[in-house]
């Protein structure tokens, strides 16, 4: 890993067997967390019982460091599989920062890159059409390796069998 990840170099690490609770809504945020490997949904419980899937960080991402301007969570940390995260203190986190503008910067740029990915996403969710969901998407990714097309199904907000349907109209 490069860049901000490197100041989790020897920062502690904690295994998560997959559905344990990293962390709760409304639990004060005392750390910063980065995934050394599984996947972690950042989730927030609705009134109805299911969950909003508000995030999934999965390796060599930041868990909840938005949380790092906030007093408690805003939501829970659900690991979806098994997961090891590094864990810093808030403090040791925020001292590493200032001390090494470097990776300040590189967090800053992940960031950035973050925000137009989740701008690009946002306007595809606004197209009606399956169809025209899916060529947006292509558009700006590409074909997805084998065995990933479920996630893009996720990723545009359609059902897994809506996009085998559309597939399957474009082979014809």
């Amino acid at each position: 890993m490069s860049g901000w990840q490197k100041i989790f170099d020897d920062a502690p690490t904690k295994a998560f067997a997959q559905g344990a609770v990293v962390f709760r809504r409304e639990d004060p945020v005392n750390a910063m967390y980065l995934v050394r490997s599984g996947e972690i949904a950042l989730e927030r419980p609705l009134r109805d019982g299911t969950a909003l899937t508000l995030n999934i960080a999965i390796v060599g991402m930041a868990l909840a460091e938005a949380s790092f301007f906030a007093k408690t969570y805003h939501c829970d940390a659900i690991a979806r599989t098994n997961a090891e995260i590094a864990t810093m203190p808030r403090a040791a986190f925020r001292s590493a920062l200032l001390e090494r503008p470097d990776a300040a910067l590189s967090l800053i740029e992940t960031h950035a890159r973050e925000v137009q990915s989740l701008r690009a996403r946002i306007e595809i969710l606004r197209l009606r059409r399956v169809s025209d969901r899916l060529e947006a998407w292509l558009d700006l990714n590409g074909e997805p390796p084998k065995g990933e097309w479920i996630r893009v199904a996720d990723q545009i907000g359609i059902s897994p069998p809506a996009l085998y349907r559309e597939l399957a109209r474009r082979r014809k």
